[in-house]
C-alpha cells in the first residue's frame, strides 16, 4: 500500500528538507522584492514589471509551502505513534497521509528544481523520425499526450509552428508552454521516444516500431536577456503550407530565421502575418540560444543539435509498447507502468518525477 510504504520516507524527507530551505532569508528576500514594486517608476517598463511580479508570486507560494512544515511534522509524528501502538488502522488515516505524501513530493521537486531557468516557461518541439506516416502519426500522438498533461497542470499552450503530415500526423511542431516550472518539469522529456504497435496504416496488421524526438528549451522572453545581432541573421520568407485559410495559403507570411554563428534554424508559419511569425520565430531562437549557453556552462551537452540526427534504435529514453503487451518504460530510470492508456492521456508525472530525482542522485 502506498501509504504504508511511504511512512519512513515521508518522515525522513520532511525533516531533511527543513534544513535546506532558509525561511528567514526567503522572507527577507520577499520583502525587498515587494518594496521594488512600490517605486513610482516600477510600471514604466511593463515587461520587466511583469517578470518581477511573477517572481514574487513564485516566492510567496514557496514560502507558504514551507512555512507549515512544523505542523506537518508534528501531525505526522502523532499519526506514526498511533499507528505503531495499534490505536488506529492505516485505512483511517489514508486521506491525511496521502496529503502528506503529495506535499513531500512537491517539496522534493521544489528542492530539485533549483536552477534559475527551471521556473521559466518552456518551448517544446516534437520531430518524427524516419518512417513517413508511421512516425508522423506517433509525433501527433505525443503532442496529444503532452497537451493532456498541460491541461492537468493548468498550463497554457501556444502553437508557434505546425507542419501537418502528408497523410496523417505531423512533420514538425513547436509549442510554447506557459506555467510555473514548465521548463524544469518538461526537461525530463528531452530525448527520443519509441513506439511499438500494430500499425493502423498497415493492411496486413504487422507490428511497427516508430520514433520521435522531443526537445525542450527554457523560454528566455523578457526574463533572460539574449542579445542577437541582426547582422548574424538570415531571414527567409516562404508560403505557409497546409490548411489555414486563404490568407495563409496565398501570402509569403511564413518566416525562417538562420542564426549564422551557431547554425540554429527556426521557423514559424502559424500566425496570420509575417510580422507576428517573425516575432514568434525570434522568441524560439532566443530560447534555443539560451539553451546552448546553459549547455556550455554546465558542459553537460557538447553538441545539442547532433542528438537530433539519431532518432532511431539505441537512442530512445522511453518506450511505449502497445503490442504484444502493454507497457511504458523509461530506460534512464527503469520506471515502468502497464497503464498505457493513462500515460497517453497525459499521466506522465511519475516518469518526470522519477527522472528528476534520478538525475540529481547520479550527478
Amino acid at each position: 500500500m502506498r501509504q504504508k510504504s511511504s511512512f519512513l520516507r515521508l518522515k525522513k524527507n520532511i525533516l531533511n528538507f527543513g534544513g535546506i530551505f532558509d525561511l528567514q532569508s526567503k522572507n527577507e528576500e520577499l520583502i525587498k522584492m515587494r518594496q521594488l514594486t512600490t517605486d513610482e517608476n516600477f510600471w514604466n517598463d511593463n515587461k520587466t514589471a511583469s517578470v518581477q511580479l511573477k517572481k514574487i508570486s513564485l516566492l510567496e507560494k514557496e514560502i507558504n509551502l514551507w512555512s507549515g512544515i512544523d505542523t506537518i511534522v508534528n501531525d505526522f509524528n502523532i499519526l506514526v505513534e498511533f499507528y505503531h501502538s495499534g490505536d488506529i488502522e492505516i485505512e483511517e488515516v489514508s486521506n491525511e497521509l496521502t496529503k502528506f505524501i503529495d506535499l513531500v513530493d512537491d517539496l522534493e521537486l521544489k528542492t530539485i528544481l533549483g536552477e534559475p531557468q527551471d521556473s521559466q516557461n518552456a518551448i517544446m518541439t516534437i520531430h518524427p523520425g524516419a518512417g513517413g506516416t508511421e512516425s508522423q502519426d506517433w509525433a501527433e500522438m505525443l503532442y496529444r499526450m503532452y497537451s493532456r498533461w498541460y491541461e492537468s497542470k493548468g498550463f497554457k499552450k501556444n502553437v508557434i509552428d505546425f507542419q501537418p503530415g502528408d497523410e496523417a500526423g505531423i512533420k514538425d511542431i513547436t509549442i510554447e508552454v506557459e506555467g510555473e516550472y514548465a521548463y524544469g518539469l518538461l526537461k525530463a522529456e528531452v530525448g527520443v521516444h519509441r513506439l511499438v504497435r500494430i500499425s493502423p496504416f498497415d493492411s496486413n496488421s504487422r507490428r511497427h516500431t516508430s520514433f520521435a524526438s522531443v526537445f525542450v528549451y527554457p523560454s528566455s522572453d523578457d526574463e533572460i536577456k539574449i542579445e542577437i545581432d541582426n547582422n548574424d541573421l538570415r531571414i527567409d520568407t516562404y508560403r505557409a503550407s497546409g490548411a489555414g485559410g486563404q490568407h495563409v495559403n496565398k501570402t509569403d507570411s511564413a518566416i525562417r530565421i538562420t542564426h549564422i554563428p551557431s547554425g540554429v534554424v527556426v521557423q514559424c508559419q502559424n500566425q496570420r502575418s509575417q510580422h507576428k511569425n517573425k516575432a514568434s520565430a525570434l522568441k524560439v531562437l532566443r530560447a534555443r540560444l539560451y539553451q546552448l549557453e546553459i549547455d556550455k556552462e554546465k558542459e553537460a551537452v557538447k553538441d545539442l543539435e547532433n542528438k537530433k540526427m539519431d532518432i532511431a534504435w539505441g537512442s530512445q529514453i522511453r518506450s511505449y509498447v502497445f503490442h504484444p503487451y502493454n507497457m511504458v518504460k523509461d530506460h534512464r530510470t527503469n520506471k515502468e507502468t502497464g497503464n498505457v492508456d493513462g500515460v497517453m492521456n497525459g499521466k506522465i508525472d511519475d516518469f518526470i518525477r522519477s527522472f528528476l530525482i534520478h538525475n540529481i542522485e547520479v550527478n
